[in-house]
């Protein structure tokens, strides 16, 4: 079977199966401006002058334009959250507007929206190989998927909407990028979604007690754009603006800052409250000028606190103290 490459909605080239092309047709993926390529063509053509019997009987489809807006700008999305404590986004995208998420992050989304998975955020459509294996190789030291998946309103008018979910119960927040400096440092699994032209990168923390105990280590997400991000979080997230002062913080309740936010640790108080005093031994200390994200709940806690009052690991079974509830325990061999 005879391979092709088409390019993409972010102007990157796709290899797929000739067999495999009606299928992408029919979701809106490759439209009949499309540009394709194949061994023994001199350049790239529209798909539906090399192989117009793929488009015969069909209506003329709307062309996607892709790639990233005019000027570098993100797509202009609007997001809407539904929910409370398990929240829930929603994202509209006008025709051949695009959102980038996380693998697997999609809850539901309605017809004429195609998604394709890519190793990337897209941003920057004229980026190299290598380029493109170093923001790879960047995903892989996060402990994140390597895969972003993008989802585009391929339909010829009218918007559409596609729904996100986070992995655990917490809060999602939207956060405008242009109204921050154009960028935001957040923890490693904090991202959710965003406009189509972010750059989703890594950065690293300037010193070595921040990345030994900071609680998030030595690496940290860094969004840069000017569009919508959606970010999630455990329990409740709280935002504090600061002005020149100093905030102290549980070293795993931080989500997110600003430009102009110093990040650095420092000790829990004295040995007796460091040991004894139920906070860990170091906080981290937010100064400067911006805005900061904090979590009530972080995962790690709340993971933490389960496998402990899991009775394989140990512990009890409260709560549940009906005649029901042993005859039930008794029957499942708990």
């Amino acid at each position: 079977m005879k391979t092709w490459h088409y390019t993409d909605a972010a102007n990157q080239p796709v290899q797929v199966s000739e067999e495999s092309l009606p299928d992408l047709i029919r979701a809106g993926t490759i439209s009949r401006q499309t540009r394709i390529w194949s061994t023994g063509m001199a350049n790239w053509m529209p798909i539906d002058q090399v192989l117009p019997q793929l488009f015969s009987g069909m209506p003329p489809a709307f062309p996607i334009q892709g790639g990233a807006p005019a000027g570098g700008r993100c797509h202009e999305i609007n997001v809407e959250i539904f929910g409370d404590d398990m929240q829930i986004v929603e994202v509209e995208l006008d025709p051949n507007e695009t959102v980038i998420a996380e693998a697997g992050a999609m809850n539901y989304m309605e017809e004429n929206i195609a998604f394709v998975t890519k190793m990337g955020d897209g941003s920057n459509p004229n980026e190299g190989f290598m380029g493109k294996l170093m923001a790879v190789g960047k995903r892989v030291l996060t402990g994140e998927s390597v895969f972003l998946t993008h989802f585009t309103n391929t339909a010829p008018s009218g918007k559409r909407r596609v729904a996100f979910a986070a992995p655990f119960p917490g809060k999602i927040v939207e956060v405008n990028l242009a109204k921050l400096g154009g960028e935001i440092t957040c923890q490693r699994d904090a991202f959710l979604c965003a406009a189509f032209g972010t750059q989703v990168t890594i950065t690293f923390t300037k010193r070595l007690g921040s990345g030994f105990f900071g609680g998030e280590g030595f690496i940290l997400e860094k969004l840069k754009g000017d569009g919508i991000v959606c970010l999630h979080a455990g329990g409740t997230i709280i935002q504090r603006e600061l002005k020149g002062d100093a905030l102290l913080v549980d070293t795993g309740c931080l989500v997110a800052f600003s430009p102009g936010v110093n990040y650095d640790i420092q000790r829990a108080g004295s040995l007796k409250s460091m040991f004894f005093g139920g906070e860990g031994l170091f906080l981290a200390k937010l100064s400067g000028y911006g805005h900061v994200w904090l979590q009530s709940l972080p995962f790690s806690r709340l993971a933490d606190r389960i496998i402990k009052a899991a009775p394989s690991a140990g512990g009890t079974q409260q709560g549940e103290g009906s005649v029901l509830g042993g005859i039930g325990r008794m029957l499942s061999g708990d």
